[in-house]
């Protein structure tokens, strides 16, 4: 899970059905998990700071970035919200999608999910560029570049033009993946500029055991 650490920041490769951030729920999450993992790994007495700067939905798995320090917080807050952040992501989505694009909405959050709306003053902005890998004509493999980080984006965008990622009944499909808290998304890759050392960082993640067992559905 934990990937790389030093005085500023901590990476890891988040399972699917881990919380990003503690809820109602009191299931396990990543910001707890990061905090005792810190506090025992460098004996580290009294509180532990882990600022949470981005965020992968729970069913989502692969590569997230924490900060160390509130300097370093700050500054891959604002990385992200000026979208220098490279992230790039895989799925399985339901149906034979074939070339490359942009998707473009506006996407407005309500409760538990996004939904794509025509009038702009109702939504957010986002963006994402994709290439169809690979098909068998039920399923399409889809590497994706996402340019915006709204919550659901990649769910509701791909749901919205009748591809929605495998396993994700909340936004209509219908087939599983591999169980309840886990969908065919994945973050393969996260490059951004380190906060302090100004160096390029290339957080690269393998795909889960699932996904191997789910292969013969698109190859």
């Amino acid at each position: 899970m934990w990937l790389f650490g030093d005085n500023h920041l901590l990476t890891l490769d988040k399972p699917a059905g881990l919380l990003s951030q503690a809820d109602s729920t009191g299931d396990p999450d990543v910001v707890t998990l990061a905090k005792e993992y810190i506090k025992h790994k460098y004996s580290k007495p009294g509180n532990v700071y882990i600022g949470l700067v981005h965020r992968l939905d729970r069913p989502t798995s692969g590569a997230m970035v924490l900060a160390r320090t509130s300097k370093a917080a700050r500054r891959l807050s604002q990385a992200f919200r000026e979208r220098s952040v490279k992230k790039k992501y895989i799925a399985l989505v339901e149906g034979a999608l074939t070339g490359s694009g942009v998707m473009e909405d506006y996407l407005r959050k309500e409760a538990d999910r996004a939904y794509v709306v025509q009038v702009k003053d109702q939504g957010k902005y986002a963006s994402l560029r994709w290439n169809a890998v690979e098909s068998n004509g039920k399923v399409t493999l889809v590497s994706i570049e996402l340019i915006t980080g709204r919550a659901h984006q990649i769910r509701c965008q791909f749901s919205d033009r009748g591809f929605p990622v495998l396993g994700d009944i909340r936004y209509g499909a219908q087939q599983g993946f591999d169980g309840k808290d886990q969908i065919a998304l994945h973050c393969q890759n996260l490059r951004f500029l380190h906060p302090v050392k100004k160096t390029f960082m290339d957080i690269e993640t393998t795909l889960p055991s699932p996904w191997r067992k789910f292969r013969e559905l698109y190859s």
